[in-house]
């Protein structure tokens, strides 16, 4: 292992210890491959020109800068002359990098392939982890995976090496822990194609999670338009210790922020309770701050992260970051548009839900309020790992509590299961006797992959529709999400109180107070967890799961069979009419809460994430009707009669009726999943019209040539009945700022107006006009 750490030392030292910028070329020994993994062939460290633009940038405003304004506005394609108003102006950027999941891959690799360009024009990676469904354990699983989903590896491994991508074969693990491992470092902008890319701000990154189609916008060197954030500080004082962990921090922000409060901001946390927090630590609360609608979170460079980079092989990096700090830091005198402080001397541990990430209880409390509520008290799982909490330091802290109940003769009386956030992390806690403990606990170590955090999960211990508990490590705990069953309530906490509460069996088990009995009969209470920041060793690295792409692709087949259920090449949207859209059929309006797990459900459906049409056959059957209260059931206009959602869309499009869905406050929360807006663009949609938009899909929607329009007066959401027809004018005078008029025409013959906001800039208005952004690239080729 210490070969391959001394790579990126030894050529900072040929490059001197004072160099500018740092340019990652090659590796010099027998590691050579895993190296090349961590920084390919043409990747800069180049805090030069970011230093560059923020001083063209701070002569410009004339103001202290937040540290996200740093590492957002020293990338601005034009920072002499673009115009940068937080919350107002749309900024075209430059990122460093993308990073694809499996799931989201397909699509974006497919709208690669449709755009003609022979390859990626900046470093770009694809991770194999969502496609590993869990049901025995590691090895099984994964061998299980790459036989069921062998035609979608086999494309994704060409498209990957005939474009210039890197590839993460299965097993690697988690695209969010690999990034960290191995691309994220301080100032780094970097765009994923998966909600929790900001896991990455751990490492002092603005890294942001979009669809596909912005991705395909950056690998084919297009600048990448990103509305200029508002910024959220969060000022951490005091220290942690005890009982309390990372993930509390961010608990406690999504209570008080809620799933749309940091909608349009970046989250910057600062304050001297940082340096109490490990860097693995910081990506937790990052990770998390999706929950919360941010843009993305970040953390200001410290000598946690310095560690970290240096324990990873890339002290070269920590290097240049300490001669660049002020580059790395906020401002002094920096104004955020919001404040939150929390100290952490007096932050105790949380647990939220059920059913949403902001129902946030203290563990302490949480017992009397499900019994009030009727949640099930016993725990039937206990899940630790996934991207948010899977980290070597979260691994130790759970076995020193399994040890504890070794010692003392007992096992979990719930099931539990320990995902490894990467080969790395498995490798590692293998190795140091983590892995031992906790499965002679009761644990099964799952593969390195999702799992049951995405849903993909194979559970057998109840029955769909039986009500029971589940608690985890997890980021997202929406109805149905981890198990497909709507009956589950599941919370989301540390891995620390996860495990203590598999051990107990109850939600109403307290550590910090309450004791457990031992098979002998003796009380005891779990002493608080504790656990290295990094291994005292270096990092097993594990099996080289990586598969760098070659100089030249070119003579590469990428194959994709008419015939095939799994993947399907795309045929371009049809452009705009130039009329105004009339007598849009309401297809369903959708009462409350509706996430892209509701818009395109994932599980079994991630299958046909590379096939538009058979996918779409999960178009909205998650969300819940208004006339009936009931899901993936609407009245067919045509005929009468009642049906799936997806079935009366195909239908209304077979008869060439154009329809619209209404939705409720903050449509289209949590995964960044692009198919949420594919697909009803592909039955026949033209516009969602809704309270508000999270920001990920309605950007989506732009992108395929959707209208997302939002209600002037959101009270006008109760003037549209489910047998509607609405028209939408003011198109033919399409204008940033300008809002629309829609006319609701009712079956009885009476109308309403009413005014329609959009958000769409001049760029988008053409994505519009061309019928997707896709389109629109081809245009100006």
């Amino acid at each position: 292992m210490a070969s391959y750490c001394l790579t990126v030392s030894r050529l900072q030292h040929a490059l001197g210890r004072g160099a500018r910028r740092l340019h990652l070329t090659t590796a010099f020994d027998a590691r050579a491959k895993v190296a090349m993994s961590r920084f390919e062939a043409n990747h800069f460290v180049n805090y030069e020109k970011m230093q560059k633009n923020i001083d063209i940038v701070r002569q410009r405003l004339a103001r202290p800068l937040t540290l996200s304004e740093k590492i957002v506005y020293s990338h601005l394609a034009e920072p002499d002359s673009q115009e940068i108003a937080r919350g107002r102006s749309y900024l075209r950027l430059h990122p460093d990098r993308v990073a694809m999941q499996d799931a989201t891959a397909q699509m974006a690799m497919l709208q690669f392939i449709s755009s003609g360009l022979p390859r990626v024009a900046v470093p770009s990676t694809i991770h194999c982890d969502h496609l590993i469904e869990a049901l025995s354990g590691g090895p099984q699983d994964l061998e299980r995976a790459k036989d069921v989903n062998q035609e979608v590896y086999k494309f994704l491994a060409t498209a990957a090496a005939k474009y210039g991508v890197g590839f993460w074969k299965p097993g690697s693990g988690i695209i969010h822990q690999i990034i960290l491992e191995n691309y994220a470092y301080p100032g780094v902008l970097l765009i994923g194609t998966d909600s929790h890319t900001p896991n990455g701000g751990g490492l002092g990154g603005v890294c942001i999670g979009v669809g596909g189609a912005d991705a395909v916008d950056v690998m084919a060197g297009i600048p990448w338009e990103l509305k200029c954030p508002n910024v959220i500080g969060v000022k951490l004082t005091g220290s942690l210790s005890g009982w309390t962990s990372p993930k509390d921090v961010i608990l406690k922000v999504a209570g008080i922020l809620t799933v749309k409060g940091g909608t349009g901001a970046i989250v910057e946390y600062h304050g001297p309770g940082i340096d109490s927090i490990s860097c693995t630590g910081m990506a937790t609360i990052c990770n998390m701050g999706a929950e919360i609608g941010a843009t993305t979170s970040v953390f200001p460079y410290n000598h946690r992260m310095k560690t970290y980079l240096e324990k990873t092989g890339r002290g070269g990096v920590a290097a240049l970051a300490d001669d660049f700090k002020d580059l790395l830091v906020p401002d002094k005198g920096c104004e955020y548009d919001q404040v939150i402080e929390i100290n952490l001397d007096t932050l105790k541990p949380h647990i939220n839900g059920p059913f949403t990430p902001d129902l946030a209880h203290l563990v302490s409390e949480i017992g009397g309020v499900a019994q009030k509520s009727g949640w099930p008290l016993e725990v039937k799982v206990g899940l630790i790992g996934s991207c948010t909490n899977s980290s070597y330091e979260d691994m130790g802290r759970a076995a020193s509590l399994a040890k504890q109940a070794l010692d003392k003769g007992m096992k979990c009386k719930a099931q539990f299961t320990v995902t490894p956030g990467s080969e790395q992390i498995r490798a590692t806690i293998e190795r140091d006797g983590y892995a031992k403990i906790l499965t002679d606990v009761g644990g099964l170590v799952l593969a390195n992959a999702c799992g049951p955090c995405i849903g993909q999960w194979d559970r057998r211990d109840v029955k769909k529709g039986e009500k029971n508990t589940i608690v985890t490590s997890y980021n997202r705990n929406f109805t149905g999400r981890n198990d497909a069953n709507p009956a589950t309530h599941a919370f989301v906490t540390s891995p620390e109180i996860v495990t203590a509460m598999a051990i107990a069996g109850r939600l109403d088990f307290d550590p910090e107070t309450d004791f457990l009995t031992a098979p002998s009969g003796e009380k005891f209470k779990l002493q608080a967890p504790s656990g290295d920041e990094l291994p005292s060793r270096d990092f097993d690295p594990g099996q080289d799961t990586y598969q760098h792409p070659p100089a030249k692709g070119d003579s590469q087949p990428v194959d994709v069979s008419p015939q095939s259920q799994r993947l399907q090449l795309l045929e371009p949207f049809e452009r705009w009419s130039g009329e105004e859209l009339e007598d849009l059929q309401v297809l369903i309006k959708v009462k409350g809460k509706c996430t892209t797990d509701h818009i395109s459900a994932a599980g079994p459906w991630l299958k046909f994430r590379g096939h538009l049409d058979n996918i779409s056959n999960n178009l909205l059957i998650g969300a819940v009707n208004i006339e009936n209260e009931k899901v993936n059931q609407v009245k067919n206009q045509l005929t009468g009669e009642y049906s799936g959602v997806p079935d009366t869309a195909r239908y209304y499009k077979k008869h060439g009726v154009q329809w619209l869905v209404v939705g409720d406050e903050n449509y289209g929360e949590g995964s960044s999943r692009e198919h949420a807006a594919l697909e009803p663009r592909h039955l026949g949609g033209r516009v969602i019209l809704t309270k508000s938009f999270a920001r990920i899909h309605e950007t989506n929607l732009k992108k395929q040539g959707m209208l997302p329009l939002t209600f002037s007066n959101p009270s006008d959401y109760d003037k549209i009945r489910p047998d509607d027809k609405v028209s939408i004018h003011g198109l033919k005078d399409f204008l940033p700022g300008k809002p629309l008029k829609g006319i609701i025409k009712h079956r009885d013959g009476s109308q309403d107006t009413v005014s329609l906001n959009h958000t769409f800039n001049e760029t988008q208005i053409e994505w519009f006009k061309a019928g997707s952004a896709l389109n629109r690239m081809k245009e100006l080729q």
